[in-house]
């Protein structure tokens, strides 16, 4: 499958939300666009709004004023294009499940009748094997490692042949040689669809993304190429410190410790 279309893939306009009536607003006058084929990383502190951005994009919210148009549709309406892995500690990892039970759940949009058809355990199957996963199969997901876990979970967001895919935290928790084969992997899906990542690491926004989304109630969003520890400041409001390296970028901030 390849991304092809001519609206935009994700076009946000005049969005404010939040969570109760009188609260100060979560998000407040956002606007961006990302098109077809390109990548973003969700940037920003904790409270700021990223999870609330990519609820409202994955129509799990609703704004309270503006817009949220994936595909030139309502969330909802473009909810079989959207791919979506969440943090998998937001997910009870005791559950009694293999990892294809678990692979196979991103083929439930796909899916109107209740029952797995024969086409959704080869797509499936082949979502898993684009992971690495295919000698797991059988395996329960809570003995799986947190590298496995998150291919797993990558492996269920293929399965649903998405167009958007929206990955939150998928380096979160895992330890570096599943972090760097994220990352190729990562740069294989990019050439298929548009990938939206939410991450704490600055070294994976200097690295892996064409955008970087910056949000702190506001959102501006910057070219990665133009994206500096200056930027980095406003949208955390302390000193950041942008190290870069030919293959990773490190964020110290102001009190010593690394973020």
């Amino acid at each position: 499958m390849s991304c092809c279309c001519h609206a935009p893939v994700v076009e946000v306009e005049g969005l404010t939300f939040s969570y109760r009536k009188g609260d100060a607003p979560t998000l407040e006058d956002v606007n961006f666009t990302i098109k077809c084929g390109e990548s973003g990383c969700i940037v920003g502190p904790n409270g700021g709004g990223k999870s609330t951005l990519l609820k409202l994009m994955l129509g799990l919210l609703t704004p309270d004023k503006g817009s949220v148009k994936i595909f030139g549709l309502t969330p909802d309406a473009a909810a079989r294009s959207i791919g979506y892995m969440p943090q998998y500690h937001q997910l009870d990892a005791a559950f009694p499940a293999t990892v294809l039970e678990v692979a196979l759940m991103g083929r439930a949009r796909k899916n109107l009748f209740g029952r797995y058809s024969k086409d959704d355990l080869e797509k499936t199957r082949s979502a898993l094997a684009e992971m690495g996963c295919s000698g797991i199969e059988k395996r329960s997901f809570s003995t799986l490692s947190g590298g496995q876990r998150q291919r797993v979970l990558i492996a269920r967001a293929l399965a649903s042949e998405p167009e958007l895919l929206l990955l939150d935290e998928p380096t979160a928790n895992i330890d570096p040689g599943a972090e760097e084969q994220f990352y190729a992997t990562l740069e294989l899906l990019k050439g298929r669809m548009t990938v939206l990542t939410v991450s704490h690491d600055l070294g994976f926004v200097s690295r892996e993304t064409d955008h970087i989304i910056c949000v702190n109630r506001k959102v501006s969003v910057h070219n990665s190429g133009n994206f500096t520890s200056e930027t980095a400041d406003e949208v955390y409001h302390h000193k950041v410190n942008l190290i870069r390296h030919e293959h990773s970028c490190f964020c110290h901030c102001g009190d010593g410790e690394e973020k």
